[in-house]
């Protein structure tokens, strides 16, 4: 037991190190997502659908957004929950709103981040994440993805 301990913090440890050498840090993480979200918020299409569940609420989630991608990018442990649910009760969401917040996302990161490679590692996350989102909330258990449910992301 204590091996896979060890083995696990090492190899946070380890990634947390990768992450670094790419220029991300808690600060870049900061800026980001305050920068994203400030992009989110004008959003024609996407700030809408923001505001109307967020409300007057955005300093909580805001800091909220910053341990969950702390927790992503950087393999701390400062973010507990489950963001399925949240988005599962979304009305008026579709796979499309997902195209363009990724859009959204990568266009902020290509004028945020540190290096091409932080780049990348955020994407590649995003784009898993919001597929996994896209599955809970648009196929039924048990059902392949249907075409149309679920759009497909590759890094660009």
């Amino acid at each position: 037991m204590t091996q896979t301990v060890d083995y696990i913090n090492e190899r946070r440890l380890q990634l947390q190190r990768d992450a670094g050498a790419k220029g991300i840090d808690e600060e870049y993480v900061s800026c980001l997502v305050d920068t994203f979200y400030e992009r989110i918020r004008t959003h024609q299409e996407l700030g809408p659908i923001f505001d109307d569940v967020i409300k007057d609420n955005w300093a909580f989630h805001l800091e909220r957004m910053k341990r969950f991608w702390v927790s992503v990018a950087l393999h701390k442990p400062c973010y507990s929950g489950n963001p399925v649910p949240a988005h599962q009760k979304l009305e008026g969401v579709s796979a499309q709103h997902f195209a363009t917040w990724l859009q959204l996302f990568r266009e902020t990161l290509n004028d945020t981040a540190p290096s091409p490679e932080a780049v990348e590692h955020f994407m590649e996350r995003a784009e898993r994440i919001a597929r996994s989102l896209q599955l809970a909330m648009f196929v039924p258990s048990g059902f392949p993805a249907a075409e149309g449910n679920v759009v497909e992301f590759k890094s660009v």
